[in-house]
């Protein structure tokens, strides 16, 4: 399957129905299944066979999408997840518990940053942050005996950095730990992180993947290339027994292909339950199927759009990684050459005030803490996210009172032109 082409795998890969079965994924809308006898649900219980017992832990729809964005990004394994919160939080805590420690890029998306630094500490993980752009030598100089992983996203939301993969592999690599991406706003459209050395890819499906603002969920996929075994004091859950589940080593009985992702359903999923509904399932599913279509239109619009606001004599700096003279625009080059995503950040020459004014008479374009969705939304983070801050705290955050972030949808460029280009007249 990860021969065919991208459109190819967003229609059919994940579910080959046999003869007189439905042709579209089917809803298995169940909590529980039946078995003949109580000996068969056991070889379940103990991983000893496959199959369904309990939807906390799997359900059919669910296994089918995630088999699809397994194949969209070329890894071995997938799971479903209630969020893309809980998918990055599963992902790390799967391999990391109370006193280990974990790096991760400062330019991460707040909700995520809060989780690790607040939330996981906690829980007795101890995390050191990153600049995205540091060199290899500050990077590993961030890494301690007990580091179980290195996290970043391809492009941060809504610093909009551009990750460099290879060097962040790299290093992990040398550190013996596993690099986890979020390629939330790339999509394996755009980026196919596995390619340039990630071991874990996770994403946030309430965003490009579903695209429509219908279902909040996220997924975990593993590349199934980490060898766990070669670590197996860094990382006992997944290579020495587990007594939970009858003395089972996961990567003795699945192989490092599906060690991980096996481990994360039998013990996170059972005790956390973040699980993702089969009906949001099924309509992130019909969102894959025309994922790659809806990316072209997503960055040729923010490309028109990011390329207007750069020549605007009101406006006072663009961040966009497609335009050339953008500090990430040769690492977008290399990573996403066909297109990196739909959302731009910007600031006007009038500040925050300005920013309010342009906000409130934007007609096309609606004001929510959505991005990554078929219509326009905009926000500006100090009069709603982040209006508890001070001009000065906000500076330190790297969210300017002054800054805009516009996710372009897939409506008429011109009609976005004329939407951004009226309300910028009123400022």
């Amino acid at each position: 399957m990860n021969k065919l082409g991208m459109e190819t795998r967003c229609i059919q890969a994940g579910y080959t129905p046999g003869n007189g079965e439905p042709r579209q994924i089917p809803i298995i809308q169940s909590t529980t299944f039946k078995y003949a006898t109580s000996e068969e649900m056991g070889k379940l219980f103990d991983l000893e066979a496959s199959g369904y017992f309990y939807s906390r832990l799997q359900n059919p729809t669910c296994d089918m999408v995630a088999a699809k964005i397994a194949a969209l990004e070329g890894g071995s394994a997938a799971m479903l997840t209630g969020s893309g919160q809980a998918a990055n939080f599963m992902t790390i805590f799967n391999i990391a518990g109370a006193g280990d420690h974990v790096v991760s890029s400062t330019a991460i998306y707040g909700g995520s940053f809060n989780l690790f630094n607040v939330t996981m500490r906690r829980m007795g993980i101890d995390f050191t942050f990153v600049d995205p752009d540091c060199t290899e030598e500050e990077l590993r100089a961030a890494f301690k005996p007990n580091t179980k992983a290195l996290f970043g996203e391809t492009i941060a939301n809504p610093a909009l950095t551009v990750l460099d993969i290879e060097k962040f592999a790299k290093v992990a690599h040398e550190h013996g730990v596993p690099l986890i991406v979020d390629n939330t706003f790339a999509t394996p459209v755009n980026c196919r992180p596995f390619e340039w050395g990630a071991d874990i890819v996770t994403h946030s499906t309430t965003k490009y993947m579903d695209g429509h603002a219908s279902a909040v969920g996220g997924v975990i996929v593993d590349s199934g290339k980490f060898d766990w075994t070669k670590y197996p004091d860094k990382f006992p859950g997944l290579c020495t027994p587990d007594d939970s589940y009858h003395g089972v080593t996961y990567t003795e009985r699945f192989g490092i292909e599906g060690a991980f992702i096996t481990k994360c359903t039998a013990q996170l999923m059972r005790d956390l339950g973040c699980i993702q509904s089969p009906q949001s399932a099924f309509i992130l599913n019909l969102g894959l199927e025309s994922l790659p279509f809806r990316m072209k239109q997503h960055c040729a619009n923010a490309q028109i759009i990011a390329e207007y606001l750069q020549k605007h004599e009101k406006v006072a700096w663009v961040k966009y990684c497609g335009l050339k003279g953008d500090k990430y625009y040769d690492l977008a080059q290399k990573y996403m050459p066909g297109g990196s995503c739909g959302v731009i950040s910007f600031g006007l020459k009038g500040g925050r005030k300005a920013a309010e004014v342009f906000m409130k008479h934007l007609k096309l374009g609606s004001i929510e803490t959505h991005v990554a969705d078929s219509r326009t939304c905009c926000l500006h983070p100090a009069s709603a996210t982040h209006r508890q801050m001070t001009d000065e705290q906000l500076d330190a955050a790297g969210v300017g009172a002054d800054l805009i972030r516009l996710s372009c949808g897939l409506e008429n460029a011109n009609d976005l032109l004329a939407d951004l280009e009226q309300a910028i007249d009123k400022t």
